[in-house]
């Protein structure tokens, strides 16, 4: 099985997503955030590029059957119902409704890999259920990492290196590209303190000055939304709703 890491979404060509799992992943916070409010029950959540994408399409849903959700450079969008923070995304606000959703990073991300066969979202808090799928599916994968204002976030390479590492206690031999190698690495040197490890780097350091410390300790929570989140045909579900 290969396995490839890129560090950001402009670095990723349509042919390097064919025939692969594309895994999408933007820790602090988008697909954080989306997780949560599919482990809390939202029906599905549609990512758009820009507000106004957001706006038009809550003209097709009845009221109260959608949230208007998302930020733009870590600050909430006026008139919005949410904004990017987990910790909103509560099962009696989110339960049985669609998100319409719009971030700076994480939904360019998803939408980037709108036309791979298979994508899922990835986030600390469900590394043990994508490094599960990926196991049970026996495919080469495709890291992409959000990043930040289009350079490198060293959040989302570690969190590809969570599941590169739990995949290879899983799978005998794997192939990592350079990036997949590094990602594991710093990962399992650093797996005891994740905050100290990136308390340094630039998005951390912009989410602590805007007060979101508790953010951060959630979507750096191993395990705290362990669903499956795969983006198809321009939703975001569970697997198990997809397959029901």
């Amino acid at each position: 099985m290969k396995l490839n890491v890129y560090a950001v979404p402009d670095s990723v060509s349509d042919k390097d997503l064919k025939d692969k799992i594309v895994v999408i992943i933007d820790v602090l916070r988008a697909t954080s955030t989306i997780l949560a409010a599919l482990a809390n029950g939202c029906k599905e959540v549609i990512p758009a590029v820009e507000i106004e994408e957001v706006i038009n399409m809550s003209k097709n849903y009845e009221k109260d059957s959608f949230l208007l959700c998302g930020e733009r450079n870590i600050d909430a969008i006026d008139g919005f119902h949410l904004s990017n923070s987990p910790l909103e995304y509560t099962a009696d606000v989110v339960a049985g409704k669609t998100l319409l959703m719009t971030t700076t990073n994480g939904t360019r991300a998803i939408r980037k890999a709108a036309d791979a066969d298979e994508v899922l979202l990835c986030s600390m808090t469900n590394v043990e259920a994508v490094a599960e799928y990926i196991h049970n599916r026996q495919k080469d994968t495709v890291f992409i990492c959000a990043g930040t204002d289009g350079q490198f976030s060293t959040d989302d390479v570690v969190t590809a290196g969570v599941v590169i590492s739990r995949l290879a206690e899983m799978v005998d031999e794997l192939e990592l590209s350079d990036l997949a190698f590094v990602a594991r690495k710093i990962y399992e040197s650093s797996a005891g303190d994740l905050h100290g490890l990136l308390k340094n780097t630039l998005h951390y350091k912009r989410l602590i000055e805007f007060g979101l410390e508790k953010d951060i300790e959630y979507c750096l929570t191993l395990n705290a939304a362990p669903v499956v989140a795969v983006y198809k045909d321009g939703v975001v579900r569970t697997i198990d709703n997809i397959l029901s």
